[in-house]
């Protein structure tokens, strides 16, 4: 997958609002998937499907820990937000760019 295609899937995993809010929830720390749940108030199904959007994009990792096969914690992986941080900072220098452009093209007038 291309580097544009893989901000074009990161954008829209956190186009939803509850997808949004579990990765803020897991920037603070990772968490087992039912805490995410009891956190969000969704159903364990209704989170599972987010859960999956999230690691189908690789925003999120999910971990068993080794007393509990059942348990999945899940965190943040940083690569899809250092790719969607770079195509910001790009996009933000090109608006820079022709603002510039643009106010001395009216001092100039």
């Amino acid at each position: 997958m291309s580097q544009p295609d893989r901000v074009d899937a990161t954008l829209a995993a956190l186009a939803d609002p509850v997808r949004r809010r579990v990765v803020e929830l897991l920037a603070e720390r990772p968490r087992r998937a039912g805490e995410l749940a009891g956190e969000l108030g969704a159903t364990p199904s209704t989170l599972s499907k987010h859960l999956r959007v999230l690691r189908e994009r690789g925003l999120v990792n999910e971990t068993h820990p080794e007393f509990d096969a059942r348990v999945r914690i899940y965190a943040l992986s940083s690569a899809p937000m250092v790719e969607l941080r770079s195509w910001l900072d790009a996009t933000e220098r090109g608006w820079a760019q022709q603002l510039t452009a643009f106010a001395e093209h009216l001092a100039s007038q």
